[in-house]
């Protein structure tokens, strides 16, 4: 996983992987979640890469946008 660039400095996202029909996204509690081009979509999966690489916005494009719509939760916190 790479680290979130956090450039606003109050991300709940600490990482995230980009592979070509998904994004797996690491919260600050530990839980990973993969969001895929069936679910949220591709469109929003695209969108999160985009703002993942640019370090600034994803938590709030999850939160505001796609809420509860990922394909799976891969971990949990322990």
């Amino acid at each position: 996983m790479t680290r979130y660039q956090n450039t606003s400095r109050d991300s709940g996202v600490v990482a995230y992987q980009i592979e070509a029909d998904r994004i797996l996204v690491q919260f600050a509690s530990g839980d990973i979640y993969a969001y895929t081009y069936k679910k949220p979509g591709k469109v929003m999966v695209e969108q999160m890469k985009e703002l993942a690489r640019q370090g600034r916005g994803l938590s709030t494009f999850i939160s505001k946008a796609v809420r509860g719509r990922y394909e799976r939760k891969l971990q949990e916190r322990t």
